[in-house]
């Protein structure tokens, strides 16, 4: 089998497929919960804190340059090569984590109570030719 007819029956199995289809569809679906995250709920918890931003918390290791004039934040900061320790940043980053886990359980959740909720499927009848099997071994059992 040559190498390129072997590649073209991985790729074209089914398994493959789904999960190039998985893959794609997670990646999009990140996008979203993150979307959700980041432009829905943090905004909230940040006004019910009083505006409360973790991501300019840090501690410069190491002064700026003499001829720096910038802003003393993060992202200023870090673009002008200062090392930090980041301390806030994490801590921005683990509670965006904690929200997005909590979301995606409640979904898988909520996805869960779906599947319980449909009926299974009703058990197919058995054969005519088992059943007619089974009347004659009763028969002669007895």
């Amino acid at each position: 089998m040559s190498f390129a007819s072997e590649f073209k029956e991985f790729a074209l199995k089914g398994n493959v497929m789904d999960l190039a289809v998985g893959v794609i569809i997670g990646a999009a679906f990140g996008k979203i919960v993150d979307s959700i995250v980041k432009d829905l709920i943090m905004p909230i918890v940040g006004y019910i804190f009083g505006g409360l931003d973790f991501s300019n918390y840090f501690v410069m290791l190491k002064q700026p340059p003499a001829n720096y004039a910038g802003p003393m934040t993060y992202e200023a900061l870090t673009k002008a090569g200062v090392p930090l320790f980041a301390y806030g940043n994490f801590i921005t980053v683990a509670v965006n984590f904690i929200i997005l886990a909590f979301i995606i359980f409640l979904m898988v959740r909520q996805i869960n109570k779906l599947k319980k909720a449909t009926p299974p499927a009703p058990p197919a009848p058995t054969p005519e030719d088992v059943v007619l099997l089974r009347q004659i071994r009763d028969l002669l059992s007895k």
